[in-house]
């Protein structure tokens, strides 16, 4: 049983940069963690993911610019967004699954936040 809360987004200029946060009221420890977002009018997206090893996967979305961490002893898994564009505008969902991996498919994800907004604008 696990609670995600998102917070950190926010509304930035072009080119800014964020640390969403994903602190989870559990054992973090035992899950790995992906961030995913919905942008507007497009299928949701997942970004990264991290194990509970630290292993990252990192997704075509991240494009090089976002990058996922964790810190078991906070409870906590971040999202470091940089250089963001009008185009990364969209709500930003955490999710947890049970398992040493970080696999694809969706229904390994047995919790969900209620997600941040990120809005990019000039």
């Amino acid at each position: 049983q696990l609670r995600l809360v998102e917070s950190g987004g926010g509304v930035v200029l072009p080119g800014g940069s964020l640390r969403l946060s994903c602190v989870v009221s559990g054992v973090l420890n035992y899950f790995s963690i992906a961030w995913f977002r919905q942008v507007p009018r497009q299928v949701r997206e997942e970004i990264a993911c991290i194990t509970t090893d630290n292993i990252i996967y990192n997704y075509k979305s991240a494009e090089n610019r976002f990058a996922i961490s964790r810190d078991d002893a906070k409870s906590t898994v971040y999202l470091q967004v940089n250089d963001l564009k009008l185009d990364d505008t969209a709500v930003y969902i955490c999710a947890a699954q049970q398992s040493v991996h970080c696999s694809k498919r969706l229904d390994f994800f047995s919790t969900w936040g209620q997600g941040t907004q990120v809005t990019v604008s000039s």
